[in-house]
């Protein structure tokens, strides 16, 4: 049983290797959608982005990635810019391009000293704000799928997401719970929460999806205490 376990990892290994060979092609020329809309001309050749409003991709979780690039090419994540790279990938396209920009190293910078926004470390139980760490971890490093890394994004990229989901113009996260957690912060308590997390140095996310899962569940709880909370006022 153990050999078999083994001899699957070394498979697995081996399919992710290929991936990510197949996915460099592709960020490189752009694949089926041709050299217009290849992934490196915004995100870098090392997948870091801009530093203004192109988000890095090195070093995401790849089954973070993956859903992305499928929501964009349905329509339930729109975007001018990403909705024509993606939609003329296949499934496996998307997937090689998710695992290759997965495998990048991340250029780390510094630790910031500057503690954290409130709002990341204890939330906001009286508006049913669940702390951002729950989800995206103590030092936005991110936690699986369901939850991206916000280290090291830039603030710029990261307030502009925000904004999506408080007009819910983006609405692919799970149950919803960014579209409720962005519709009830200000505009300062958004920009600090952009700013805080781009200072934090850039680092591959940790997969977990049992964390991810527990995660969600606890941000949507915090959001129906405070509906019914509400409730009981009226």
């Amino acid at each position: 049983m153990i050999a078999a376990l083994a001899a699957c990892d070394r498979e697995a290994a081996r399919t992710d290797a290929m991936l990510s060979i197949d996915g460099r092609t592709i960020a490189m020329s752009g694949g089926a959608g041709g050299a217009s809309k290849a992934c490196f001309s915004c995100h870098g050749l090392d997948g870091m982005g801009d530093g203004v409003s192109v988000p890095r991709l090195a070093g995401l979780d790849a089954g973070y990635l993956q859903k992305q690039m499928e929501d964009y090419a349905s329509g339930i994540r729109p975007d001018k810019v990403m909705g024509p790279v993606a939609k003329p990938l296949d499934d496996r396209a998307r997937r090689a391009v998710a695992a290759y920009y997965a495998s990048l190293p991340v250029a780390a910078g510094p630790v910031s000293s500057v503690p954290p926004p409130v709002l990341w470390t204890q939330g906001d139980p009286e508006r049913g704000l669940a702390p951002c760490a729950a989800c995206h971890g103590a030092q936005a490093q991110g936690v699986g799928a369901g939850q991206p890394a916000l280290a090291g994004q830039p603030a710029a990229y990261t307030r502009d997401q925000l904004d999506r989901w408080k007009r819910a113009t983006r609405r692919n996260d799970p149950r919803g719970v960014m579209t409720t957690i962005a519709g009830k912060l200000t505009e300062d308590e958004a920009a600090a929460l952009a700013a805080w997390s781009e200072r934090q140095p850039a680092s591959p996310a940790p997969a977990s999806g049992a964390a991810s899962a527990s995660a969600v569940e606890a941000a949507a709880a915090g959001s129906a205490a405070s509906r019914e909370g509400r409730r009981r006022d009226r």
